[in-house]
């Protein structure tokens, strides 16, 4: 019986461990990282990577729980979105595919997600530039132009439209639930998506949603009047008892292409122009953005500038705040404005309650003078009326007290109030004076924060008001 060579032996076991090795670990890639979405005009902007190109809120929310793409290597995909139609096309571009362990991942399905039914093929995209350049027209020939005086782009003035470039901006008012204008809003779907914070679908199958479409329309080549979407709101119409109905604005977006030039606000000011005209209770917005809030502060403070009937409890506030230093309980006495007087306003404008306490902190700033030592005064004011919106506003000295308490969602906004039955003095383990420190100083950066934003907008208004 022959025998192994021990050389014979160990040069087996070397061609083994040769042939042993461990599978490339796929990291992924964000969806953010190598994912592009342009607006293209033409079909000659097609393919070029010089189009406008987007800033998507989130595109990493749409690809799994870690947001990633697994499975290509180089992959780049450009999505080309048409400003006529809607439509989409998406180039999707890599050396090859793998699976390191988390498989590949099937970008059809997740751009499906995204862009549904507007998705076509490249030969089809190019179609649609010529094929639905009346889309948009055909769509807003049933629609109501709302009325509306807006100071727009190069301070033009006008009751429903103005005009740049030989061409007029409108607001259009249409049902949501018509066909044509629900297949429409299909279309501008992805962008809410894409574009808006927390953007959702909206049921077009309801009679109560309304959508304010902001529209271009020009003349082409052969005469044809072409209609461009430049921005869109959409609008509910929700009950009031006893028997009225509150606007509520559900989403707004400007399209990038066309920011900066004054549409939002057109938007805005058509809504309540809407609100007004129908005596609507008030409108609202459902989780507006910082921006939004900030624009609505703009206008409506702006709109409340000159009203009258407020002007003598405007007076009031800034005759205190001019006198020397304030106790905390005149402030908290000269706080908010009366009842009759946000009712007034709101009767006027159809601005909410909430809203008009924003404006009336702006009001009252804009009647005082930066320079002088009231704008202390103006600090304790704002200070008093932070810790009202936080504590309940019959709280009497230090009875109420806010304790943090940690939760599994956001550390920074949890806390719990505690009534003390001793006027605050309860002993907290030792830790009473620590928080008393740490809510001190969340107070004053909410303080600080909301001066900040009151003289930003002050400062808009006071410019609008000098062009004017």
């Amino acid at each position: 019986m022959p025998l192994k060579q021990k050389g014979s032996e160990d040069s087996a076991e070397a061609k083994k461990r040769r042939r042993v090795g461990f599978a490339e670990i796929d990291a992924g890639i964000k969806a953010s990282e190598c994912i592009k979405v342009f607006l293209v005009k033409s079909e000659d902007e097609v393919g070029s990577t010089n189009s406008f190109c987007i800033s998507p809120v989130d595109l990493n929310q749409f690809f799994g729980e870690d947001g990633k793409i697994y499975g290509y290597k180089n992959l780049k995909v450009n999505v080309w979105l048409s400003l006529v139609s809607f439509h989409a096309y998406p180039e999707i571009i890599y050396d090859s595919t793998y699976d390191g362990g988390k498989g590949i991942t099937d970008l059809n399905t997740a751009l499906q997600d995204i862009f549904g039914e507007t998705l076509i093929e490249k030969e089809h995209f190019l179609i649609t530039f010529s094929r639905d350049r009346k889309f948009i027209s055909n769509v807003i020939s049933d629609g109501v132009i709302v009325p509306c005086n807006s100071l727009l782009v190069d301070d033009q003035s006008s009751n429903s439209s103005y005009h740049v470039d030989g061409s007029s901006v409108e607001v259009i008012r249409m049902k949501l639930n018509m066909l044509t204008v629900g297949f429409l809003y299909s279309h501008l779907l992805p962008l809410v998506l894409l574009l808006v914070d927390g953007g959702c679908r909206v049921d077009v199958t309801d009679p109560r949603w309304d959508i304010f479409l902001v529209v271009k329309k020009a003349k082409d080549p052969s005469s044809d009047c072409i209609a461009t979407v430049l921005g869109f709101a959409t609008v509910y119409h929700f009950f009031h008892y006893p028997d009225s109905t509150r606007l509520r604005i559900g989403q707004i977006l400007v399209l990038p292409t066309y920011q900066g030039q004054g549409l939002g606000r057109h938007l805005l000011e058509s809504v309540y122009s809407v609100a007004v005209s129908e005596n609507m209770y008030d409108v609202t917005a459902e989780e507006p953005s910082d921006y939004l809030q900030y624009l609505r502060a703009c206008i409506d403070t702006n709109r409340l500038l000159d009203f009258e009937p407020i002007k003598p409890a405007i007076d009031s506030v800034v005759s205190h705040l001019k006198e020397g230093n304030l106790s905390k309980q005149i402030c908290k006495s000269r706080s908010n404005p009366s009842a009759k007087v946000i009712e007034v306003a709101r009767q006027k404008f159809k601005i909410n309650k909430k809203q008009f306490l924003g404006c009336w902190e702006v009001l009252v700033y804009l009647n005082l003078d930066p320079e002088n030592k009231c704008m202390e005064n103006f600090k304790v004011w704002v200070s008093e009326r932070v810790k009202c919106d936080i504590v309940d506003k019959d709280a009497v000295g230090n009875k109420k007290q806010l304790i943090e308490v940690p939760n599994d969602y956001d550390h920074d906004m949890t806390f719990v109030v505690c009534w003390s039955t001793n006027g605050g003095s309860d002993d907290n383990g030792g830790n009473l004076e620590e928080v008393q420190a740490t809510q001190e100083e969340q107070l004053n950066q909410l303080v600080n924060k909301r001066i900040d934003d009151i003289v930003k907008i002050a400062k808009k208004v006071a410019s609008q008001k000098v062009r004017g």
